[in-house]
C-alpha cells in the first residue's frame, strides 16, 4: 500500500502518557512534517499518532494508536472510508510484564501491607504465615499474545510455573502447559495467580464472570491488566468480599478513573493502579520506531507493521 504523506499529526491526547512534543522530536529526521495537533488540526494531516479516536480521524489515510488495544476503533467504519490502522503491539511485553512481577511480589512479601502500616505510622510485621516466596506457585496467563509473552518471560524468570490459556491448546513458547479457550475454568482452577491480558472483544467481553471465580481456589490472586470489561466487575467485588478470593490486582476498570464510590478501593488485598502497567520513560521511543519503519515501508510499498485495518 501506498500513499503520500505530507504532514503527520502527533494528537494532544497521547499527553496521558508522555508529552506529545517529545515524539516530534524523536521523529523530527523523517521527510515530512510531524507537529503536535488538536482536534482542529485534524483535516490538516495526512497521519495521525493517537490515544484515542476521533470521527475527523475518517478523513485521513493513516491512523497509528500508541496502545495495542483497539477496541475503541470500529474496523468496519475505517474499512468504509479506507484508512489504515495500525497498533503498538509488541512495545509493551517487557513493561507489562514487570508490571505484573511486582503485583505478585506485593502479595508475596507483603510489600502492599507495609506501606498501608507506613502510612499510619504503625509497626506491623506480618504473621508467621503471611508471607511466602514465588519459586514453586503457579501463574495463569489468559492470553498468550505479546503481552502475555511478556509476563510469562518475567514471572519465569522469578521461579513461577507458567501455563496459558489460548484458542487453541497448541503449545506456545515460554509457557510450560497451554489450555484451549474452552477449557479456561480447568486452567484457572489450580492456579495460584491468575493474570488477564487478552484484548476486549465481544468473545472476551465479561469472560471472567461469577463462574470463572468460583472455578478459582479461595487463597489464589486475581491480575487484570487487560481491559477492564473483561471482567464483571460487581461478580469481582462478590467474590473479594466472600473471601472466595485472596485478593486482586487491577490496573484497568469498566468504569475509567474508578469511581470514587467503588469499594475496590477500600479493600486491603486490593491493589489498583491507573490504566499505567505499559508506561515507562522510553513509551515515546517504542511508538516513534514503529511510526519511523512505517514510513519507511509505504515508501516501498511493504506491507504495515502491526497494522490492524
Amino acid at each position: 500500500m501506498q500513499f503520500e504523506l505530507e504532514r503527520i499529526g502527533v494528537h494532544e491526547t497521547v499527553s496521558s502518557i508522555f508529552p506529545p512534543e517529545k515524539l516530534v522530536e524523536y521523529l523530527a529526521d523523517l521527510p515530512m512534517e510531524v507537529t503536535v495537533i488538536g482536534d482542529d488540526e485534524i483535516a490538516a494531516c495526512d497521519a495521525v499518532v493517537t490515544h484515542e479516536d476521533r470521527e475527523a480521524f475518517l478523513d485521513l489515510h493513516w491512523i497509528h494508536s500508541t496502545q495495542a488495544g483497539v477496541d475503541r476503533f470500529s474496523f468496519d467504519t475505517l474499512e468504509e472510508h479506507d484508512v489504515v490502522l495500525t497498533n503498538s503491539t509488541g512495545i509493551h511485553d517487557r513493561t507489562v510484564g514487570e508490571m505484573v512481577a511486582g503485583y505478585l511480589l506485593m502479595f508475596a512479601r507483603r510489600l502492599h501491607d507495609h506501606v498501608a502500616n507506613q502510612q499510619a505510622r504503625r509497626w506491623d510485621r506480618p504473621e508467621w504465615d503471611e508471607a511466602f516466596t514465588l519459586p514453586g506457585t503457579t501463574a495463569c496467563v489468559v492470553g498468550t499474545g505479546t503481552l502475555g509473552e511478556g509476563v510469562a518471560e518475567t514471572l519465569g524468570g522469578l521461579g513461577v510455573r507458567v501455563t496459558g490459556v489460548h484458542r487453541s491448546a497448541d503449545p506456545v513458547p515460554g509457557f510450560d502447559d497451554v489450555f484451549a479457550t474452552n477449557d479456561l475454568l480447568e486452567a484457572i482452577g489450580d492456579a495460584d495467580f491468575v493474570i488477564l491480558t487478552v484484548p476486549l472483544t465481544d468473545e472476551t467481553h465479561h469472560l471472567f464472570d461469577a463462574e470463572a471465580f468460583a472455578a478459582m481456589r479461595a487463597d489464589a490472586y486475581f491480575v487484570n491488566v487487560a481491559r477492564g470489561s473483561v471482567v464483571d466487575e460487581p461478580a469481582l467485588i462478590d467474590a473479594l468480599e466472600a473471601d472466595d478470593l485472596a485478593g486482586a490486582a487491577l490496573d484497568v476498570f469498566e468504569t475509567e478513573p474508578l469511581p470514587e464510590e467503588s469499594p475496590l478501593w477500600e479493600m486491603d488485598e486490593v491493589i489498583v493502579s491507573p490504566h499505567c502497567a505499559a508506561y515507562t520513560r522510553d513509551y515515546f521511543r517504542d511508538v516513534g520506531d514503529i511510526v519511523r519503519e512505517n514510513v519507511s515501508r509505504l515508501e516501498t510499498g511493504e506491507d504495515l507493521m502491526n497494522r490492524v485495518v
